[in-house]
């Protein structure tokens, strides 16, 4: 059967869909690949450098809080409670309370309270409660008889039970000189 053509067309009948011809040197366009690994890894590489960076910070901050102060300071100075030692004079006494962050001055200057002394627990100690890590402190705690005559008072700084968890194993006893 033969099929129906105009009369003007000589020829044999061409293929309506010719195969694609590609001059020299021209490639055919590469597949798209999916960028959804590459910023599931770029995701992955920041979350690291974040939480690297996050424990970078936590590890100095931390060994700048185990850091003992000098015993008496050439200039005021923030600390941690931590840091203080036999010696250090204090701005102004803190509430009552948990201890954090205190003002040290240079004990020539006027100042509210001295360290007169520091109790360390044992490493391997049981937590005795608060008021009985308050009382061991205090038993360690001495003032002379002309300083009780003149009215200076004992307070003491013992680990909270937070800090115990976190390895704090120190007291403090201070002296406060009466008021005026």
């Amino acid at each position: 059967m033969a099929a129906d053509r105009p009369d003007d067309l000589d020829g044999p009948i061409e293929d309506p869909n010719p195969p694609t011809y590609y001059a020299d040197g021209w490639d055919v366009a590469p597949r798209r690949r999916s960028r959804v690994p590459l910023v599931v890894g770029a995701a992955v590489v920041a979350a690291a450098v974040v939480a690297g960076g996050g424990l970078l910070v936590a590890d100095r901050v931390r060994t700048a809080r185990e850091q003992p102060l000098p015993a008496d300071v050439t200039a005021p100075v923030d600390a941690w409670a931590v840091q203080l030692v036999t010696g250090s004079c204090l701005a102004e006494l803190p509430p009552d309370g948990p201890v954090e962050r205190v003002r040290v001055v240079p004990c020539a200057d006027e100042h509210a309270a001295q360290v007169i002394g520091q109790y360390a627990f044992a490493q391997d100690a049981v937590w005795p409660g608060q008021e009985g890590a308050h009382a061991r402190v205090a038993r360690s705690c001495a003032l002379s008889d002309e300083e009780t005559a003149a009215g200076v008072r004992v307070v003491t700084w013992a680990p909270t039970e937070e800090g115990w968890r976190d390895g704090d194993r120190e007291g403090l006893c201070l002296a406060v000189p009466p008021e005026g």
